[in-house]
């Protein structure tokens, strides 16, 4: 491995494990009642570096979602047919119980929504992320006001299908239970973004 491969790697690793170390802080005692200084501590890295690496605070928590803002700009990347690229992955994420779908009770992952959905702080810098995943996806359709249309219709639709999962199942409800409910609602919003973006299908 090169230098810069070792070094970006080494990077790489600073970022998640200042991220992982401030999400138990968090999680532990609450987004608002943890300073970036007791981060810092925790992680065993000045305030200075911390905020090297995270401009932000909420930005700590963000970094774990990071990796799903391209994400929909990646599935339709060459594709013929990219709203059925989008649907088809959606759905496989619901098959998979994918976080990123709602659809997941892992105790880990249920504290984590409970986290970013329980912080307005946290609230607004994901409505950033999207903001980010909506620009990124509207570049991979053609980046012309049709295609950032079309975006942020994508985008919105997948996060309220995300959102009511998560919700669901926040409230108690079993994911087995949820699941057939949530494959359903996908498949008649993506038929409406098909009937109203016919560009974007086969």
């Amino acid at each position: 491995m090169t230098e810069i491969g070792l070094r970006e790697r080494k990077k790489q690793k600073m970022y998640e494990r200042v991220s992982e170390v401030a999400i138990r802080l968090f999680m532990e005692k609450g987004f608002d009642a943890v300073s970036v200084a007791e981060v810092a501590a925790a992680a065993d890295i000045s305030k200075p570096t911390l905020f090297r690496y995270f401009p932000a605070k909420e930005d700590l928590v963000l970094y774990r979602i990071a990796d799903h803002e391209d994400e929909a700009a990646r599935v339709v990347a060459g594709q013929a047919a990219p709203l059925d690229a989008l649907r088809r992955t959606f759905l496989g994420g619901l098959e998979r119980c994918d976080p990123v779908t709602g659809l997941n009770d892992h105790p880990e992952v249920m504290a984590f929504h409970r986290l970013l959905y329980g912080s307005p702080a946290l609230v607004a810098r994901a409505h950033t992320h999207l903001e980010r995943s909506e620009l990124a996806l509207a570049e991979a359709l053609g980046g012309d006001l049709e295609a950032r249309l079309a975006a942020g219709q994508i985008i919105a639709v997948q996060r309220i299908l995300a959102l009511e999962n998560w919700r669901r199942i926040a409230a108690g409800e079993r994911v087995a239970d949820v699941k057939p409910d949530a494959v359903a609602a996908a498949e008649r919003a993506f038929a409406q973004l098909a009937a109203g973006l016919p560009q974007l299908t086969q």
